[in-house]
């Protein structure tokens, strides 16, 4: 059967993480049988937990019903065997560590074991997919496919090609995530943190600059943006929730595509990243947390 006429029925989502996880409960709640997949159990059985706590919430509330989560529950696979996961996939998606090294020796075994007809897909929010193309001998059917956190509430997904992607493989992707219930985002062509985190990136620059330059205080211009804007949370809030490790790895990581010093993180955020203080998670970013 064609690359055209094949269905998505099974997906592999590699990483079960925050985003892995939830990528992969959202497809198993669209109909569409799911593994996911992780080297740690461990990290796999904190997936589960996090996950069945979260839907049986949604059904404790209204949210889904009983029957629907139950069903989905039966068809998200858990497990380390990565060979027999992706070798039964028609569509992959590797949301695992933001290091370029290990993405390509990942996107290299993916090419090994995956069918030929497989798509693989990277949700990675700034390392583009024509970085790990070139390591698989299938370029047209490599895409970046990015959700955002949380996965299983936020409606938007951006679908980038790198130039030897096929028009097919965009349509393929763009149907996948709207069958999941999201909203789709297509780039005409690769850009370093496409465009939901550019224009995230251009507001986040802007009130560093406030600060490093003594015009309010962090909590001053969250108010600013919650109240005149509208936001929900203010940048230097958003940065406590998405974590400063993750925002300073980000901006290296477009360094290190771009060579642009505009790309570096602020050095007010660099003092954090090298204190520990990553937010939420540490307890202590721009603000503290008790819990």
């Amino acid at each position: 059967m064609s690359q055209e006429n094949r269905p998505v029925n099974r997906i592999t989502v590699i990483g079960a993480g925050t985003m892995g996880s939830q990528i992969a409960m959202v497809a198993a709640l669209s109909g569409v049988s799911a593994s996911l997949v992780d080297i740690k159990q461990e990290q796999l059985d904190v997936a589960k937990e996090q996950l069945w706590s979260r839907v049986d919430r949604d059904v404790h509330k209204g949210r889904r019903s009983l029957e629907d989560v139950n069903a989905a529950k039966a068809r998200l696979n858990f497990t380390t065997d990565l060979e027999a996961a992706v070798a039964a996939s028609d569509f992959v998606i590797e949301a695992a560590i933001e290091d370029l090294k290990i993405k390509r020796e990942l996107f290299a075994t993916l090419d090994r074991i995956a069918p030929p007809h497989a798509i693989l897909a990277t949700n990675s929010s700034n390392i583009v997919s024509s970085r790990v193309a070139d390591a698989t001998s299938r370029p047209d059917r490599v895409c970046n496919m990015h959700f955002f956190n949380p996965a299983l509430v936020m409606e938007c997904v951006e679908i980038i090609p790198h130039a030897q992607t096929s028009e097919k493989t965009v349509d393929i992707a763009a149907g996948l995530a709207e069958s999941f219930g999201k909203r789709v985002v297509k780039l005409n062509k690769e850009v370093p943190g496409f465009i939901a985190n550019r224009l995230l990136n251009a507001i986040r620059r802007e009130a560093l600059e406030l600060y490093e330059d003594g015009v309010a205080s962090a909590e001053d211009i969250d108010l600013a943006a919650k109240t005149a804007l509208r936001h929900p949370m203010g940048p230097f809030e958003l940065m406590d929730l998405v974590g400063i490790d993750v925002v300073y790895l980000i901006r290296m990581a477009e360094y290190e595509q771009t060579a642009d010093p505009e790309s570096l993180p602020a050095e007010s955020v660099k003092k954090l990243y090298e204190e520990g203080s990553f937010g939420r998670k540490t307890g202590k970013g721009w603000y503290s947390y008790s819990n």
